[in-house]
């Protein structure tokens, strides 16, 4: 890692250090996590998000709530129940209770054996980072002509919503180190506005020509022929390839069937569940109303109205050109599926 690289989680030995993504652009500011109610309120306010991330946040939860257990003499039923709180603060992502299951089974061999377990997925979601980058832009360089590149992605996939380099923002990167990009389009994200203050923050600290733009944009911007390529994550990809990714990736979709525009999903393996067969049966998280109703404390809606704030939504697979895991680039528009390929 470079100098410049962010590091948004860290095990200290007793505590996960994790960079408050609330606060960010204006304050980068890193907050000691030391207890599980701690844990689950950070990743339910977004201090710390991402599919990728939150995996590697399930594996040292564990850690952290055998530290706290051991501190306050926990029963091993309530270890086994606040790590459960911890495995289902984030329904919708898949990954988060991935990294609980993965190490739960070392807790009996103790803290040592966890840790190191949960060292090894965020360096192994490291390697598949940088891998993933270099097949989506393998894949982009064979499928798409014109030269300099035009991207548009949506929400925030970057170092902060993993251990490092990102996903579909990783691609990106590679494809700036390649001298491939020309501009990229970061739609705003509503109504937590993740472009706009986390993709734009690492962006400009990469040096990527950017502009943010509203979510009702980039409809238009695809359909004018401004977009060459749009790359997302997922939280959760079927089993058919379906993919649930932040609100508004659908619209993004939907734009770039009807203009030509590849559609790539970019994400781990691990955020493939094929225990769900499609994206019907992906549980859609709801937060709170006053996300929409309120813009930075302030109310923007009437007193009586109430906000209806789905955080994710479902691209079917139809409408995406290729999912791009660490392993290979599954096109599912033309009949490939994650259930086939991995």
């Amino acid at each position: 890692m470079t100098n410049n690289e962010v590091h948004p989680i860290v095990w200290t030995g007793e505590c996960i250090t994790l960079l408050d993504q609330t606060l960010l652009p204006s304050e980068e500011t890193y907050v000691d996590i030391q207890t599980v109610d701690a844990l689950v309120d950070a990743i339910s306010r977004l201090v710390v998000r991402g599919a990728p991330a939150l995996g590697a946040v399930g594996a040292y939860g564990v850690a952290l709530a055998m530290v706290q257990g051991e501190r306050e003499d926990w029963s091993a039923d309530e270890l086994h129940e606040n790590i459960l709180r911890i495995r289902n603060a984030r329904p919708t992502a898949v990954n988060l209770a991935w990294g609980v299951d993965r190490v739960l089974p070392l807790v009996e061999s103790g803290l040592a054996a966890v840790v190191a377990d949960a060292d090894a997925v965020s360096a192994e979601d490291a390697a598949a980072n940088r891998a993933m980058g270099r097949i989506g832009a393998d894949w982009i360089e064979a499928n798409v002509e014109r030269r300099p590149l035009r991207l548009l992605t949506h929400c925030n996939t970057g170092t902060l919503a993993t251990t490092y380099w990102g996903t579909a923002l990783g691609v990106i990167r590679e494809l700036h180190e390649r001298g491939l990009v020309e501009l990229v389009y970061a739609d705003e994200t509503r109504p937590l506005l993740q472009g706009a203050r986390l993709t734009a923050w690492e962006l400009d600290r990469a040096g990527i020509a950017h502009v943010v733009q509203s979510d009702g944009a980039a409809a238009s911007t695809i359909l004018r022929g401004l977009v060459d390529v749009a790359l997302i994550g997922a939280d959760r990809i079927a089993a058919n390839g379906d993919s649930a990714n932040k609100i508004g990736s659908v619209s993004v979709a939907l734009a770039c069937k009807d203009a030509g525009v590849p559609f790539l999903v970019v994400a781990p393996v691990s955020t493939v569940d094929l225990a769900t067969e499609n994206g019907d049966d992906i549980h859609i998280e709801l937060r709170s109303g006053e996300e929409v109703t309120t813009l930075a404390g302030i109310r923007v809606a009437p007193a009586n109205t109430q906000g209806f704030n789905p955080a994710f939504d479902v691209t079917p697979a139809r409408l995406i050109s290729a999912i791009i895991t660490e392993k290979t680039a599954i096109e599912v528009a033309q009949g490939e599926s994650p259930k086939s390929k991995l």
